[in-house]
């Protein structure tokens, strides 16, 4: 895999360079509540801006059906982005129409343009290789080299991200790079006792990378909406809280294996209940109770880990040399449900050892509860890409710039 500094030295001044980039940011409306991925690529794009390139700025913004959406312009993104270079960003409104071709055309050396949102093109996403193809065909006219910087879609066999590489000569940007150097950490070079805490909502989401982790880590820390499956497996009452039903044969095989490799699968000993889900707009007091997790009443529902879990795995995640954290431990939004996540964020700023955040929620979390960013060992951009970099998957976008 060829890296930007390799292209640096072969020199970009007055070339067109397609940067494939993640600015998929939340929003509440046009205002981004969090721009950590949008300062992620920063390196990437001052670096080549700096050597005199035209740098073309493409990515994805939540989901849209194959056609523009206001609701999902990068046009918010397109101006932190220019806030953040302390320079002027252009904005083409459409992906490859005259809006894109008249902007990348009026860039001048050392210039940054953004492109509308990469999926209000149904070739973007699409699942035919001829639809994909020809969109990339069309992207490619944009620009004379590719790089690759947007490691939350490497996962994705998308237009952008894996087919325009083949297209283009191609390179990692600064980004992706450090991604793949951390993940190799947690999987060819891990330093032990190697911890991994799993929370999110739905167990099914880290089915694979639990199987896959069962011969990897030494011990496993299971909180968030999915810990309750874990505890109906158990043959524990769980109220009204969070069940995939179907997973729980796959979890009790799980807990069994487990057992039998000598992994520590860890699941919480109490919680934090109450009688219905938080509002979440108003972020109204909630007065939750706390039962043993063995102990949950049958009207209730589990909303985060409890104190005596908290401490449990704080106590777990002390002595790790390797923390992998990929999941909230639970609605961490509402004020009264965020204490186990802070917990276990505050373990890893606490740990000695080399700590992952595992990019999507975890990520948020860390930046909504107010921790430094620098006092972990590397908060991933890309939630679902590392997990399926952990779980030993081949990701499109990272194999498409392979040479």
């Amino acid at each position: 895999m060829k890296t930007i500094d390799e292209l640096l030295s072969e020199g970009v001044a007055g070339k067109r360079v397609f940067v494939r980039a993640d600015l998929n940011v939340p929003l509440d409306g046009t205002t981004i509540t969090d721009d950590g991925r949008i300062r992620a690529v920063l390196p990437t794009v001052e670096a080549l801006a700096g050597a005199g390139a035209r740098v073309v700025v493409a990515s994805h913004l939540g989901r849209p059906k194959g056609a523009p959406d206001p609701a999902f312009s990068l046009a918010p993104a397109a101006a932190r982005l220019g806030e953040l270079l302390g320079a002027d960003v252009a904005f083409a409104t459409d992906t490859v129409g005259e809006s894109a071709t008249a902007t990348v055309a009026g860039l001048a050396d050392g210039q940054v343009a953004v492109i509308e949102n990469l999926r209000f093109n149904a070739g973007e996403t699409s699942k035919d290789d001829a639809e994909r193809g020809a969109f990339a065909d069309r992207l490619a006219a944009l620009a004379d080299i590719y790089v690759g910087d947007g490691f939350g879609a490497v996962h994705r066999k998308h237009a952008s991200v894996f087919d325009l590489p083949a297209r283009l000569p191609h390179y990692a940007g600064y980004l992706i790079a450090t991604e793949v150097g951390v993940l190799r950490k947690l999987t060819d070079d891990v330093r032990r006792p190697y911890v991994v805490a799993l929370g999110g909502a739905k167990v099914s989401d880290k089915l694979a990378v639990i199987d896959e982790l069962l011969g990897k880590a030494d011990r496993i820390l299971i909180g968030g909406g999915m810990a309750y499956t874990f505890l109906k497996a158990q043959g524990h009452e769980i109220g009204t809280s969070l069940l995939q039903e179907d997973q729980l044969a796959a979890v009790r095989e799980y807990l069994e294996r487990a057992e039998k490799n000598g992994v520590e699968l860890v699941v919480p000993v109490d919680t934090l209940v109450a009688a219905e889900f938080p509002d979440m707009k108003t972020k109204a007091p909630a007065d939750p109770a706390t039962v043993a997790a063995d102990a949950m009443p049958a009207g209730q529902m589990g909303l985060d880990i409890g104190p005596e879990t908290r401490k449990l795995y704080a106590s777990k995640l002390a002595d790790a040399a390797t923390v992998f954290w990929n999941g909230p431990m639970g609605v961490f939004e509402h004020p009264d449900y965020a204490e186990g996540t802070r917990a276990v964020a505050q373990a890893l700023v606490d740990s000695p050892g080399f700590t992952v955040v595992g990019g999507g929620d975890s990520a948020a979390a860390v930046r909504t509860l107010g921790f430094d960013e620098n006092a972990f060992g590397h908060i991933s951009t890309g939630g679902g890409a590392s997990l399926e970099y952990l779980e030993g998957k081949t990701l499109p976008g990272l194999a498409a710039l392979e040479d």
